[in-house]
């Protein structure tokens, strides 16, 4: 089962982007400091740093864009977040290296104008944090919060013609309160176990688009993680808010110890 306080995708992402936070804080302040006090020292350690920063920030980039295609659900407020969160952080990356247009290359000492584009990286960045723990505390990305009993994680990737009936699961694969994602001709679907047998539901709540196979599934009813939403499984239906709309349900099979499910 995956750690309660682990990055489902990449536990490694939270540790690299320390190293261009460092250094996108710790560039424009030596720069400054230099040019205050005429210390080329000082000036020359915030050159550096400003292209450490832009590295380390290309190299933390790589888990996080991974996220945003493999983890974070499609056509979701947490999707926006992200883009948002992405663009702000490209252009404090951009502003720092800008900012080298600026500055005398054999001296390495900082015009005003390569200050002005540090301190702006460094505002960019800031609100792209922001973005980034919202996305982590608000949307729950990355983070296990899954439910005792739910058992280990489990999601699968299945490719079908339209209308053909496809296996999904061995009958016995998940016990009652258990669900499994499955990812079938690119559409998010998720399979899920009452006491009476299988179901089928589209893995987006329709509040805010929330992945329902990280939320809670008790007695015939799927809660998503981010505002609490539920809904009845076995007919699609709304039973709390503050979503407004049915989801999808999708027909199952059960026969011969498979589960076999109509791909869309």
């Amino acid at each position: 089962m995956r750690s309660a306080v682990n990055i489902k995708g990449h536990p490694t992402h939270p540790i690299l982007i320390a190293f261009p936070v460092a250094f996108v804080c710790a560039a424009p302040l030596a720069d400054i400091v230099g040019r205050i006090g005429g210390w080329s020292s000082v000036w020359a350690t915030g050159g550096y740093m400003s292209v450490a920063a832009v590295v380390t920030g290309l190299v933390a980039a790589v888990p996080g864009l991974i996220d945003y295609f493999m983890i974070i659900p499609p056509d979701s407020s947490a999707k926006q977040r992200a883009t948002w969160h992405m663009v702000t952080n490209s252009a404090g990356l951009i502003c720092f290296a800008l900012s080298w247009l600026f500055r005398d290359w054999k001296s390495l000492e900082p015009q005003t104008w390569a200050i002005v584009f540090e301190i702006a990286g460094f505002g960019c960045v800031c609100f792209g944090g922001w973005l980034g723990g919202t996305l982590v505390y608000r949307n729950q990305i990355g983070v296990d919060h899954r439910y005792a009993g739910a058992g280990k994680w489990k999601e699968q990737d299945l490719s079908a013609g339209h209308g053909e009936q496809i296996v999904v699961a061995k009958a016995d694969e998940l016990k009652p309160g258990q669900m499994k994602l499955l990812h079938v001709n690119d559409r998010r679907i998720v399979l899920a176990r009452t006491d009476e047998g299988y179901c089928a539901f589209d893995d987006h709540c329709t509040h805010r688009g929330g992945p329902l196979s990280d939320g809670v599934f008790a007695c015939k009813t799927v809660a998503c993680p981010w505002h609490g939403s539920q809904f009845d499984v076995t007919t699609g239906n709304v039973k709390a808010g503050p979503a407004e709309k049915t989801i999808n349900i999708w027909t199952v099979e059960e026969s011969d110890g498979e589960v076999r499910l109509k791909a869309p």
